[in-house]
């Protein structure tokens, strides 16, 4: 039997990071022997990590199948954004203008054009999630920090469906950093009012390609 290098959480650290980097796409079946023996862990293990990855609603167990990466809904892009509006509306009404948050998402803009500039897209998402996570923990609130990291997870499977990430993240990489500039003027209506529109406008994209 092979080695355990790590209990449950780790492996399931593992495959998010693999999910989210696109190692495996929506509707993939996750083979229980291969990743076992790629990751060096024992079945035991694996399935504990599954389990924690089900929970997470990144992975689904379909009987006498297996487990497989989730595609999400219509519904699931519906529910995620109707959160995502309560969580990060909040939040920007919250953020002033020194706001340690702000400051860290102004850092992930300037991740996301580097990543733009070289072409790396898969980057770009990654900074584009570290953005909105940045900005809601301006909210005093380790729930809802961590209640929004689930919904961002659950969020890299919606844009591993789009199809084109260059074209779906290279839009907002100018209006997240507008967002950094109202909020740093001190003009939280402002920033408000370009964050519903930017929700509303990925929406569009990712429930079109939901019902893809």
């Amino acid at each position: 039997m092979t080695r355990s290098v790590g209990g449950a959480e780790s492996v399931a650290a593992r495959l998010r990071t693999m999910i989210a980097e696109g190692v495996f796409l929506p509707g993939t079946q996750l083979s229980e022997e291969r990743l076992s023996e790629s990751l060096g862990v024992s079945r035991n293990t694996l399935r504990e990590a599954f389990r924690l990855l089900v929970r997470d609603r990144l992975v689904e167990h379909v009987f006498n199948r297996g487990v497989f990466v989730r595609r999400l809904s219509e519904a699931d892009v519906l529910d995620l954004y109707a959160a995502r509006r309560v969580l990060e509306t909040a939040a920007v009404r919250a953020c002033g203008p020194d706001a340690p948050a702000l400051a860290e998402a102004a850092e992930a803009v300037t991740a996301a054009r580097e990543a733009a500039a070289a072409g790396d897209w898969g980057a770009v998402g990654t900074a584009d999630i570290r953005f909105h996570s940045a900005l809601v923990r301006t909210l005093p609130s380790e729930r809802i920090s961590g209640l929004m990291d689930a919904v961002l997870a659950e969020m890299r499977l919606a844009f591993l469906t789009t199809g084109d990430p260059a074209a779906f993240h290279e839009a907002f990489v100018a209006r997240n950093a507008a967002i950094v500039a109202l909020l740093r003027a001190g003009d939280q209506d402002g920033a408000v009012a370009l964050l519903a529109d930017y929700l509303d406008d990925a929406e569009r994209t990712v429930r079109a390609a939901a019902r893809g």
